[in-house]
Parts: structure tokens; sequence; C-alpha cells
């Protein structure tokens, strides 16, 4: 027996979030089908992070185990040929046997994208979240600013979360424009529930000018989720790394 880890990049568009629900096409049943018949084994993946609805990922990580004895390189080629192209594995590596990616010290980074113009662009409609409002992306990076270090995050975490804790660490969090793109990217050890949709959400609210920056460290201590901004929509987030320290 050997433990793979896969590397998974996929359109979140078409599937109901990462994990397998009752009567919903996720991308974890559609993996663990694929990885069955492939290998004619009763396959199920761990993934590393469960997105949700609509998220896209570049650098998802999930494993499995298998009997196999084709080498664990060879087997993102295979396993791409079974799998739907709005998935695909990157990358494909041999671990050890006890090795659990949410298990582990990380780094994980996520971007969300805004498409920011007097009108909305098609080919962009499932890949980033449109306003026609102009955003100051200068006060968005000086709010942003605010929430990077170790923090209570519970105003930026919807309800419902399983978390024993709500404090997490941002690395970085920057706010850049290119042309009528705005890009939030943000690194943590973890993130909650929605996290990054709300600082997405938080951060659209202060580049129209509705909240002023200097007030994240109060909705920060306030540690009430009604504090916050709205959660941005899910298509204009997408996993983009996994670090593992």
């Amino acid at each position: 027996m050997k433990r793979i880890m896969l590397t998974v990049g996929y359109d979140g568009t078409n599937y109901h979030g990462w994990q397998i629900q009752p009567n919903a096409i996720t991308i974890e049943s559609v993996l663990n089908d694929a990885l069955c018949a492939l290998f004619k084994e009763n396959i199920k993946v761990i993934g590393a992070s469960r997105t949700d609805t609509g998220v896209h990922a570049i650098g998802n990580v999930a494993v499995f185990d298998t009997m196999s004895r084709m080498p664990a390189e060879k087997v993102s080629y295979a396993l791409n040929q079974r799998l739907p192209e709005d998935i695909r594995i990157q990358h494909s590596v041999e671990v050890l046997p006890d090795f659990h990616p949410r298990r582990q010290n990380t780094k994980k980074t996520y971007i969300y994208q805004i498409l920011n113009r007097e009108f909305p662009l098609p080919t962009q409609r499932l890949y980033a979240y449109f306003t026609y409002v102009p955003l100051d992306v200068s006060l968005m990076q000086c709010a942003a600013d605010f929430l990077i270090g170790e923090h209570d995050f519970k105003s930026f975490c919807s309800a419902g979360t399983s978390a024993e804790t709500t404090v997490r660490t941002i690395y970085a969090l920057n706010v850049c424009k290119q042309g009528d793109l705005i890009t939030i990217r943000v690194t943590g050890n973890g993130f909650l529930y929605h996290m990054v949709r709300i600082i997405a959400g938080t951060l659209i609210e202060v580049g129209k000018g509705k909240l002023c920056p200097t007030k994240l460290p109060c909705i920060l201590d306030s540690l009430d989720r009604a504090q916050a901004g709205p959660t941005a929509p899910a298509c204009g987030l997408t996993l983009e790394q996994y670090e593992f320290l």
C-alpha cells in the first residue's frame, strides 16, 4: 500500500464544491469515481481544502491510498485521461503513508478577482466578481494591512463553522490592479468558513468608500460577523497554492 498526493486544478462552476454531498456532483466524488475506475480499487481521496460551490482551484491537494504498482508520477497522466476537462491533475507524487494534508503546517494562498469597469465581460463572468462602482485600490490596501498578523477572525467567519478556534495568521494580503482586473491575494496558515470571501466583501466596501479603512481593527475586536462586509460571491475565488512547511 502506498499513499499518493495529487495537486488538483479545477473550474468549480459546475460543481457543488469539493466535499461529497447527497444527490450532487462534487470534485471529490468525480475524483473518487475516476480513481476507482483507473485502479479497480475502492478509493476515497482526502482533500486539503473543502472549497465551496463555484469556487475554483489551481493548487488544491488530495491524497489517496492504492495497491497499484503504477509510479506515482505517472498517475497524473493516467487520471487526466479519465477526468472531465474542467478538472485536471497538475502533479502527482508519493508521500509517507501517514501524511494527511489537513494535519500539516501549511501556508495557503487564495486569490479573489474583481472586474471593475463600466460593463461586464462575458468571458470573466465565471471567474471574477463584477462591479461598475469605481474601487479605490489604495484604500483597499490600507484596510488590508490591518488584517496581517495573528488575530481572532470570528468577525470574518460565517455561522456554522466547526473550527475549534477562530484565531488565524495572515502572512500577506495584497490588493493590486492590472487594467480592469483587481486581484486580492491572501496567504495564511488557515482560513475559516467563508473567511476569504468576507475579507474580499469587506475590502470592496472600503474601495467603494462605504467603510473607512481604520474601522478594520474595530471590526476584528468586535468578534461580530455583522460588523464586517458582505460575503463576496464564490465565482471570484480561486485556491492558488498550498505550501507544506
